[in-house]
């Protein structure tokens, strides 16, 4: 037989399934046949992909959330014990002098400091001082040793010697374009808007390298320097500077203990005196972590909720799809696939899902801890990104294949139970 003559009948059969087209469905894959199964219903394969990424979402954005606010958390207050500041409470104390997401109760006299210092229990105490704040961004006194509890480095110049001087957080250098060299006015209050010091102002001696801690976005000075703002803003003439100078406050103290044994007895004495409140950071921070934690597990909850709502979903468009494909799904039989590959086709759909729903849903909830971060950002408040990998975000992707997979799994054996007979036979 020639090479252009047709094929004899007897062996065009014989000869027809190896030319048959890479799109035929027989000579797919089951991935292949699967993906376009999934698409030949896209109203219902979005439906089930939106649910499934709107759930892993939200999980993914829990996860990212509070594990950077434990560490940040953990990071600030490594090396404080207590914190000590004016009667008021315990929970504002930390808020305001630890993490600076609150306004402090008052201020506290400066012998407070002394007294602490000389108390056997005490291994050190870091005097804080705040009131005044350039461009929303809190001017902190303090000594160096505020410096030395975060380990902190300067990435350009120099700490500050003289009263005057101040160090920016890497944060506040970015934010504002100041370098070294460079002078502000303080503005009096913690927030924008306040009366400025006009004739007292600040000249940037160094930058601090980026801590992705608190420091970033505190702009720190002395606490010589503090006082000589405000008692020059408030003084009237040189009698005036010397009362303010008898009567100098700092806003609160942070404590270090030279034994475990303090944290029993110490806070109890230091409330006891008349001005002052004791706050141990650790306590506070469990008790504010638990009314986070609040709106994490609803958050949580609502995830799990559109999670299970996707497997529902998957599930009855998957049983309702293997009844639409009887016929397509016999025809596969007949033509040589055995039942585990016919209903691996209804299992790799529901994959197909999973994969979908994984990639999107650990990209929308990464997006959405960056835009939540960029608000706090833009509010002086904790830091969140969304370039943080956490391990606990690969659990989400073996979540999306155990739904989808539990979703599949009646469809898929009703795949493999088909009867090609009856079928067959069934009247048309």
């Amino acid at each position: 037989m020639s090479r252009g003559s047709p094929p004899a009948a007897g062996h065009g059969s014989a000869a027809q399934p190896p030319r048959v087209a890479a799109s035929d469905p027989p000579r797919l894959s089951a991935p292949g046949l699967a993906w376009r199964y999934l698409w030949a219903r896209p109203l219902v394969a979005l439906l089930n992909l939106l649910l499934l990424t709107l759930g892993l979402a939200s999980v993914c954005f829990v996860l990212l959330a509070s594990e950077q606010i434990e560490r940040s958390f953990e990071r600030d207050l490594a090396g404080i014990d207590l914190v000590v500041g004016a009667k008021g409470s315990p929970l504002q104390l930390i808020l305001a002098g630890v993490f600076h997401l609150d306004v402090p109760s008052g201020n506290i006299p400066l012998a407070s400091l002394e007294t602490l210092r000389a108390h056997p229990m005490v291994a050190q105490v870091i005097p804080v001082s705040m009131g005044d704040s350039f461009r929303g961004h809190r001017i902190v006194g303090s000594t160096p040793d505020y410096l030395a509890l975060y380990d902190a480095r300067l990435a350009a110049g120099r700490a500050w010697q003289a009263p005057l001087e101040a160090v920016l957080g890497a944060e506040v250098a970015r934010r504002t374009g100041m370098r070294p060299g460079d002078r502000f006015e303080g503005t009096h209050g913690l927030g924008e808007g306040g009366e400025t010091h006009g004739d007292t102002p600040y000249t940037v001696t160094g930058v601090l390298a980026a801590t992705g801690g608190v420091l970033d976005r505190l702009i720190l000075t002395s606490t010589e320097s503090v006082w000589a703002v405000h008692e020059a803003a408030t003084a009237l003439d040189e009698e005036d500077l010397a009362l303010l100078a008898e009567e100098r406050e700092v806003t609160l103290l942070l404590v270090r203990y030279r034994s475990p044994l303090a944290a029993v007895s110490l806070p109890r004495w230091v409330n006891a005196q008349t001005e002052l409140q004791a706050a141990a950071p650790a306590l506070e921070t469990a008790r504010l972590l638990r009314l986070v934690g609040v709106g994490t597990d609803v958050l949580r909850g609502f995830g799990a909720v559109l999670l299970l709502s996707a497997a529902l979903s998957v599930f009855i468009g998957l049983y309702h799809a293997v009844r639409e494909r009887e016929g397509d799904l016999a025809m596969l039989r007949m033509l040589g696939a055995p039942p585990a590959r016919v209903a691996s086709l209804v299992l790799a759909e529901a994959l197909w899902l999973a994969l979908l729903g994984s990639l999107l849903g650990l990209a929308l909830g990464h997006g959405l801890t960056h835009l939540l971060g960029l608000v706090l950002q833009a509010e002086r408040s904790l830091q969140l990104s969304g370039a943080v990998f956490v391990p606990a975000e690969l659990a989400l992707p073996a979540l999306a294949a155990a739904l989808a997979l539990l979703s599949a799994a009646l469809p898929a054996w009703r795949a493999y139970r088909i009867d090609v007979l009856r079928l067959l036979q069934a009247p048309r």
